[in-house]
């Protein structure tokens, strides 16, 4: 199948603005998936949820979506639970409308609690979200948990991986940008992708490691915090450098979804990161950026 490459929201180098016109658009630049965005809130309705769908699927592009921002799996509140639960709901409703196939959800804060007093809180909750999805009829619609960016945040690898465990239909998205962020830099080079990708194959097998869903973005750190901003491929300052990832991804013939959230570049880094990794597919060769 091969890795699938696309933007997440509509890029600065769009054209138009018609979120039903943009799956053609981006196959016309060579792309293959479309991360649509709802983190400030679900607010699509039904007809152009399903007209995005069919654009979608008459141009190749394969479709997830972002639930919003400020789910918390990890406040254990029973109204914010409730609160989480329906904003899951309304996210698979519209991935549903659309025939997207992955809805990637924020882990949420630690709340001045200790890391596993946190994650136990979210595997609780993420439990309940998934029954209530299964109510609904969403269960064909994979959850797939996010890695964070800031250090005051649930969600580093191995407790996203650990979130993941609770059911076989959940996909972890593995953000490069965030994991290098919380790190404070830390995490990225050849040693640290191929680390990240053998701890994915190790707690959750060979299939779902090798389909992952995952983000990808340069990103700006504070020492303190962690994530402050995501940038553009051309700003050198911070990283993580892509070409690590593609070159594993072809070496391991694995088929996951990369979506860049590049500042504003989101679909020209995507496809630069579609060049390089065709580039590796090819052969050996350490010409990875030229002619990118």
């Amino acid at each position: 199948m091969g890795v699938k490459f696309g933007p997440a929201g509509q890029a600065g180098n769009y054209p138009g603005r018609s979120s039903v016109e943009y799956p053609g658009w981006l196959a016309s630049q060579g792309l293959d998936a479309f991360e649509y965005q709802c983190g400030k809130g679900v607010n699509v309705g039904e007809e152009t949820a399903r007209a995005v769908g069919v654009a979608a699927r008459e141009h190749g592009i394969q479709l997830s979506l972002h639930a919003p921002y400020f789910i918390n799996l990890a406040n254990p509140d029973p109204v914010s639970l409730k609160k989480t639960t329906n904003y899951v709901l309304a996210a698979c409703q519209v991935a549903d409308w659309m025939g997207a196939v992955r809805v990637t959800v924020h882990t949420g804060a630690l709340m001045k609690r200790t890391r596993r007093e946190a994650l136990d809180i979210a595997l609780i909750s993420l439990r309940e979200v998934i029954r209530a999805c299964d109510g609904e009829g969403y269960g064909h619609i994979a959850l797939c948990p996010e890695t964070m960016g800031k250090i005051n945040q649930l969600g580093d690898l191995d407790e996203v991986l650990e979130l993941c465990r609770l059911d076989e239909r959940l996909l972890p998205c593995i953000d490069f940008g965030h994991l290098y962020a919380r790190s404070l830099g830390e995490l990225e080079g050849e040693e640290a992708t191929r680390r990240i990708l053998n701890r994915v194959e190790e707690e959750l097998g060979a299939d779902r490691a090798s389909r992952f869903h995952s983000h990808f973005s340069k990103i700006a750190f504070t020492p303190g915090g962690g994530e402050k901003c995501h940038l553009t491929f051309d700003q050198e300052d911070f990283g993580p450098d892509p070409v690590p990832l593609m070159r594993e991804l072809a070496r391991r013939g694995w088929s996951p979804t990369v979506i860049c959230e590049s500042a504003g570049t989101q679909a020209r880094d995507a496809q630069e990161m579609q060049t390089l990794y065709r580039r590796f597919l090819k052969g050996p060769g350490e010409k990875e950026r030229e002619g990118v």
